[in-house]
């Protein structure tokens, strides 16, 4: 069992920045790969990053690719998605994901949730 909670979400305007957080529990955080996601009310969940166990590869879906970074610290059991030059289209719930699965861009493929963190971005 896996625990998440991100955290880091909040309102900010067209063109800033956010740092995105999900704590893990346990030992075993680094035997995992790790991903983001975002849902859009009234739209389908949506593959934003993942990065593989030790961090060495990472992946980005087109909309957000070179705009967010993801990274993680195996020490603090913690994943990270900076986000900059954010768009109006941004805003969604963000939640992390924990998997072992080498499709990462699938959200069915991952093992635990979090709760989710709201990102606004006025426009």
């Amino acid at each position: 069992q896996v625990q998440l909670v991100e955290s880091g979400g909040e309102l900010v305007q067209t063109g800033g920045s956010l740092r995105l957080s999900c704590a893990a529990s346990g030992r075993t955080f680094s035997s995992y790969v790790m991903g983001w996601f975002r849902q859009a009310p009234g739209k389908e969940r949506e593959f934003v990053a993942a990065i593989t166990q030790s961090g060495g590869r990472t992946n980005y879906a087109d909309s957000v690719k070179g705009r967010f970074t993801i990274s993680r610290d195996n020490a603090k059991n913690t994943v990270y998605l900076r986000m900059n030059s954010l768009k109006a289209e941004d805003t969604a719930v963000y939640s992390c994901a924990a998997g072992t699965t080498v499709y990462y861009w699938n959200h069915a493929s991952y093992s635990y949730w979090g709760q989710g963190t709201q990102v606004t971005v006025s426009s």
